[in-house]
């Protein structure tokens, strides 16, 4: 075995060591649905606090009626996440595939 070949199963099995969870991803989806959560545990940060943000800021207006609509929108982002989640997780793959051949 090559120092290449080497150092690309060890990129490999580090990769295959910090993949993200689906089954966890799924059910922070559901489980916690609209809070953005499963945002946060996939490493979109940013997203799953404007979730949670606007999910706040709907139920605080939902009295008099103008919350709606940021619930509403958020819901619709909750539910397009659903077939999101695959390529979230593929995307976190490939960028610690990147950065882990970077370090060598």
């Amino acid at each position: 075995m090559t120092r290449d070949d080497t150092r690309a199963l060890y990129v490999e099995q580090r990769v295959a060591n910090e993949k993200k969870s689906a089954l966890a991803a799924y059910a922070l989806w559901f489980f916690l649905p609209m809070l953005g959560v499963h945002r946060m545990y996939l490493g979109r940060v940013g997203s799953g606090v404007i979730m949670l943000l606007m999910t706040g800021i709907g139920t605080l207006l939902a009295p008099i009626l103008i919350g709606y609509i940021p619930l509403a929108l958020v819901g619709l982002w909750w539910l397009i996440d659903a077939l999101l989640i695959p390529g979230m997780i593929a995307q976190g793959m490939a960028e610690t595939r990147w950065r882990l051949m970077q370090e060598g």
